[in-house]
């Protein structure tokens, strides 16, 4: 009972934050709009809630929608299964097809995540206090390669896994117009080697955002090695956000 209890409660505190609250959708929607135009095809990896499905429909796109949580994938498919615009894929992107096991908070559902390593390195972090991963659940993996072969090549990519980002970039073997991850001060390491991955395989250029402020944080985008600057001068207490790239258009 106290677990069906505790998830009704993650449930309830994910749907208020990123469904219910209009300012959190507005930003949204006015954030994207210098990303996303009438048209594009949007992934969104790590879908949760489907705050972003919302703010890419809202702006004329169509969506990939990649949610590995049951209920979520639930949720998403009860929301956005009528609408001819949105496919809902239930499992996990990563560098090869096959299963994973994803571990679950139920408390904060926002930190269930694929890797072991990243919950190590926020275990005794000040931002995740008396945090726990207390359920289990195996998923299916596909990679960004066969999202792209099934629906086509986004326009935008937004992916936010709880450090599992390099292995979703690890299965993508093109470079992609404009994408964004998720970063967190206490495994800025993890970041780093997602703009490594991507300057492999393109010339892009980055921004931050931080939290869910949705506003760029540098006036201009910079190099792959000015970014990293930037995250290696984070402090433990800086918290998260997100990093954008887009591919340099000559």
């Amino acid at each position: 009972m106290a677990g069906i209890v505790s998830r009704a409660v993650g449930l309830a505190r994910s749907a208020w934050i990123y469904r219910v609250d209009p300012r959190f959708l507005r930003r949204s929607r006015a954030f994207y709009a210098q990303f996303v135009k009438s048209g594009d095809l949007c992934f969104d990896v790590g879908a949760h809630m489907g705050d972003r499905i919302a703010a890419f429909l809202a702006l004329g796109a169509r969506v990939v929608a990649v949610e590995p949580q049951p209920d979520f994938a639930t949720v998403l498919r009860r929301l956005y299964g009528d609408n001819a615009r949105v496919s809902v894929v239930e499992g996990a992107a990563g560098a090869a097809p096959g299963l994973a096991m994803l571990r679950i908070n139920r408390r904060y559902p926002t930190l269930s995540t694929l890797s072991d390593d990243w919950i190590a390195a926020v275990w005794h972090d000040a931002s995740f206090p008396r945090e726990g991963w207390d359920e289990t659940v195996e998923v299916p993996v596909t990679t960004l390669d066969a999202l792209i072969a099934a629906h086509g090549e986004p326009a935008f990519c937004k992916i936010d896994v709880e450090g599992f980002e390099e292995q979703v970039l690890a299965g993508l073997s093109r470079p992609l117009r404009c994408l964004s991850f998720e970063y967190i001060a206490v495994t800025r390491d993890m970041a780093l080697a997602c703009i490594e991955r991507l300057g492999a395989l393109g010339d892009y250029r980055f921004n931050v955002s931080r939290g869910e402020t949705k506003r760029l944080e540098l006036q201009d985008w910079v190099r792959a090695d000015d970014l990293a600057t930037w995250l290696s001068r984070l402090k433990a207490g800086d918290g998260s956000g997100d990093v954008y790239a887009r591919l340099r258009q000559d």
